[in-house]
């Protein structure tokens, strides 16, 4: 090879890994972060606003006129199972900000989207939701954090995010449901919550009804059904246990029988053995307490396989770690038909009003996909937040005051206020309102209840 051509080759690398750094600045395809929303300048939107990690979040997003003055974060698991759900819900925040100019009173709001999940574990990470953390705590204009989605990862990130500078970093959950991130009771470290706000003071809420209300509403759904004798399994993980934990107790208050409350193991290559243990102890019905990315698909394909069809014999019940189309997509329909999943929320073709002209715009933006009902709390925590900014000070202590100050009258989730514990209170409408859907070729309206205050009790375990 001749040194001209060498020195020409030396031209062209430097060129093309330039062009290399500019990408990785933007972040917004990273194998690990960008959901390919759409992007501003990558580290400065201008005003001193600096971009978080490209390797967790897309690029700095402002549409606004001028600089932006403050940054707001969505965090939740961009990749696995849970990705469908979770995309919609940050397009929502999205249509929020274009609907109010990208303004919070007089400050200037960007926006990144940012990624807990990485691609080996196909779901949300806890290294990843800890690195997450770290960085939302240190980044002084980032005033709020939208999510997160799982209640695992929420877990490790709020008690970082309550010691952070400014009096904390608030943190609005739309999809959380795990009781003791904001109360005891059964299922709960003593710890718990306590250990989450280590400085004292609350900087987490939520929109979404807590677990009690959803253990509650299926337990009332499976009495309904005729369900005398329930087997419960969870995925060992703090959703999966806890809401499984709510099930039983409000379960058990209405008379239903206790089969079996066991834990599958995620990594288990089949649950065969483990279905012909519960068709042996007599249930007329399995519930899932968990995610369908803890090798959820499976657990399925097995019970099928072995206790019969869902509307058989043995009825399958699941909570919303496992209410998306995803699980039937990866479990197959022959699997899933039958089976009973409840959510947090009423149906979209029941909103009403501001919901139900926002679900038609949002339904619009996503080419006519039928909308996720996370997406619309991820619409309300947007909006509560947006508000806490504009009414504030600029200070991250503003937006908390401003977040459990809160009262929604007639919101995109009716009208409720965020309790001193964080949780949504006096409420109507979407919140404690909850779906019952039957999986068949797609997740198909049941019926829809709130269940009695009582069972939510016997839930909680009083």
């Amino acid at each position: 090879m001749n040194s001209s051509r060498r020195g020409w080759l030396s031209v062209l690398a430097l060129f093309v890994a330039s062009l290399a750094l500019v990408a990785a600045g933007c972040g917004g395809d990273d194998e690990e972060g960008g959901d390919g929303g759409s992007t501003t300048e990558a580290t400065s939107s201008g005003g001193g606003v600096e971009a978080l990690p490209s390797s967790s979040c897309t690029a700095i997003e402002y549409k606004g006129e001028g600089d932006a003055d403050v940054l707001i974060a969505s965090d939740f698991p961009l990749q696995g199972s849970s990705r469908t759900q979770t995309l919609q819900i940050v397009e929502a925040v999205r249509l929020e900000l274009e609907a109010r100019g990208w303004k919070a009173g007089d400050q200037n709001v960007a926006f990144q989207s940012c990624d807990d999940a990485t691609a080996q574990a196909a779901k949300w990470d806890p290294g990843k939701c800890s690195q997450n953390a770290q960085a939302y705590a240190t980044n002084e204009k980032l005033l709020a954090v939208i999510g997160t989605f799982n209640s695992g990862c929420a877990a490790i990130e709020i008690p970082v995010l309550n010691q952070a500078p400014g009096g904390g970093l608030a943190m609005l959950s739309p999809a959380n449901t795990y009781v003791c991130l904001t109360e005891g009771g059964p299922g709960c470290e003593k710890s718990e919550p306590d250990k989450y706000y280590p400085a004292g003071t609350r900087n987490y809420a939520r929109v979404v009804a807590h677990d009690a209300y959803q253990g509650a509403a299926m337990a009332e759904f499976a009495q309904s059904q005729g369900v005398k004798n329930v087997y419960i399994l969870n995925d060992k993980e703090a959703y999966g246990l806890g809401v499984a934990t709510n099930f039983r107790g409000a379960a058990e208050s209405l008379g239903i029988k206790i089969a079996g409350f066991a834990a599958w193991d995620p990594k288990a290559s089949n649950y065969e053995a483990l279905m012909r243990k519960i068709g042996a102890s007599g249930a007329d019905a399995l519930f899932l307490g968990g995610l369908i990315d803890e090798n959820g698909a499976q657990v399925i394909k097995d019970k099928v396989a072995v206790l019969g069809p869902n509307d058989g014999k043995v009825k399958l019940l699941m909570p919303d770690g496992f209410t998306t189309q995803q699980t039937i997509d990866e479990s197959g329909v022959k699997n899933t038909q039958g089976a009973f999943m409840s959510i947090a929320g009423v149906p979209i073709d029941e909103f009403k009003g501001e919901a139900a002209d926002f679900a038609a715009k949002l339904k619009e933006a996503l080419g006519g996909k039928p909308v996720d009902p996370y997406a619309i709390y991820g619409a309300q925590a947007a909006q509560i937040i947006l508000d806490a900014i504009g009414n504030g000070d600029g200070s991250r202590q503003s937006v908390i005051d401003g977040i459990f100050s809160t009262k929604v009258e007639n919101g995109l989730l009716g009208t409720f206020e965020i309790g001193e514990n964080g949780d949504p209170e006096q409420a109507g409408g979407a919140v404690v309102g909850f779906t019952i859907y039957r999986a068949e070729d797609e997740l198909v309206t049941e019926t829809t209840l709130s269940p009695k205050p009582e069972t939510v009790d016997a839930a909680r375990g009083l």
